[in-house]
């Protein structure tokens, strides 16, 4: 792996441990020599994660669509910000440079790229690892939810078992490079997405 997408938050959350976990990922990541590619913001677990990686020497590469730029919302110390048109150009290019997915705790923007990113998966578009990085068990509650799905017919196959989820980010990174995708039919390719 040369480049992992991180999924987190725009801000801190509830609990230090979730800028902690960012912290320890974005150093981890920069001392492995894997770049961090994310959605390019300078606040909350984006902000944590990308100064971490940066103060360790790594390299950090941020995608953000150019009306939060005009926000003031985009972190300007990255070694490359790429700016795009959309949110869904955002998660495009994202998907298309990293070589694997970690999802930290966030809200509904990281929620929504961690489905879309796994719905790909599913469809056949990537064979990357994904993970969740399971901070204080904030994916416990989300697992749960999949066991139902899976109960209750909605999920089939074995789409599950292919989510890697552990609280330590060493470990994590360690189950990510070990992974090997699923194998589905492919469905659709990312330009059709």
């Amino acid at each position: 792996m040369q480049r992992v997408a991180v999924y987190c938050a725009s801000n801190d959350g509830a609990r230090p441990s979730y800028v902690a976990k960012a912290r320890a990922l974005g150093t981890l990541l920069a001392e492995r020599g894997i770049a961090v590619v994310y959605g390019g913001g300078r606040t909350g677990l984006m902000g944590a994660l990308a100064d971490a990686a940066l103060a360790a020497g790594g390299e950090v590469i941020g995608v953000m669509p150019h009306g939060l730029v005009e926000r003031e919302v985009a972190h300007h110390g990255l070694t490359a910000l790429h700016v795009v048109d959309s949110m869904h150009e955002r998660k495009a290019m994202i998907a298309e440079l990293a070589d694997a997915f970690v999802t930290m705790p966030g809200g509904i923007g990281t929620l929504e790229e961690f489905f879309e990113t796994w719905t790909w998966a599913n469809l056949g578009v990537h064979r990357k690892p994904i993970g969740l990085l399971d901070t204080d068990g904030f994916w416990t509650p989300l697992m749960t939810l999949l066991g139902q799905l899976e109960s209750e017919g909605f999920l089939r196959g074995t789409p599950r078992d292919w989510l890697v989820r552990d609280d330590d980010p060493v470990r994590l990174l360690e189950a990510l490079h070990a992974f090997d995708g699923p194998v589905v039919r492919r469905w659709l390719r990312l330009g059709e997405t």
